[in-house]
C-alpha cells in the first residue's frame, strides 16, 4: 500500500476511483492534453471510469498518487512508472489538471516530495521525465526541483527533452 506523502503545499495519497471525475475531466481539455502530448479521451464516462476502476494504484513497477491540497482538494497526479530496481531508475510524471493552481509552487512541491520519498525509502538511484521541447514553464520547474537536462528524444511526432536527478553522491552510471 502507498504511504500518504505530506508536502510543503500538498499531500500525496494513492489514486481512487473517485478521482476519475476530475481525471475524466482533464482528459477532455484540449490545452492539458497538448501538454500531456496526447489527444483529448474520445471515450465516454462510464467507459472511463471501467477504465480506472481496473488500474491498480501500484504495482511493482509503478506507483499513482493524487496531488490534493491541505484541504483535500484533488489538483493533480503524479506517478512513476518503469520503476527497475536492477538499474536502479524510474520514470516520473506529473500533471496539474487544476489550472488555478497552476505557477503557485504546488507542482514543485509535488515533485520534490515524491523523490525526496524514492530517494529515502527505495534503492532507486535515479528518477528521469521527458518533457515537451517547447514547455519550457515545465522544464523551469523541474530545473527547481534539481533535475538536469540529459537527452532528446521524438516519439510519435514529438519533440522532448528528457531530465534526470539522481541520488545525492549517486552519479548516473554510463
Amino acid at each position: 500500500m502507498l504511504p500518504i506523502l505530506t508536502g510543503n503545499k500538498v499531500k500525496l495519497r494513492p489514486k481512487r476511483l473517485y478521482d476519475a471525475i476530475e481525471d475524466y475531466q482533464w482528459r477532455q481539455d484540449t490545452e492539458l492534453c497538448r501538454l500531456d502530448a496526447t489527444q483529448p479521451t474520445s471515450s465516454s464516462f462510464e467507459e472511463y471510469l471501467r477504465l480506472a476502476a481496473e488500474a491498480p494504484s501500484q504495482t511493482s513497477r509503478s506507483c499513482h498518487f493524487a496531488i490534493e491540497t491541505f484541504s483535500g482538494k484533488h489538483i493533480g497526479n503524479c506517478s512513476c512508472f518503469d520503476m527497475d530496481e536492477e538499474n536502479g531508475e524510474t520514470e516520473m510524471g506529473i500533471m496539474l489538471g487544476n489550472k488555478a493552481y497552476w505557477d503557485q509552487g504546488y507542482g514543485a512541491d509535488a515533485i520534490q516530495t515524491v523523490v525526496d520519498y524514492i530517494f529515502s525509502h527505495t534503492r532507486l538511484n535515479r528518477v528521469y521525465l521527458k518533457t515537451l521541447k517547447w514547455n519550457t514553464r515545465a522544464q523551469k520547474c523541474f530545473q527547481k526541483c534539481g533535475f538536469i537536462p540529459c537527452g532528446q528524444l521524438v516519439r510519435d511526432g514529438y519533440s522532448f527533452i528528457l531530465m534526470e536527478i539522481c541520488r545525492p553522491g549517486k552519479p548516473k552510471i554510463v
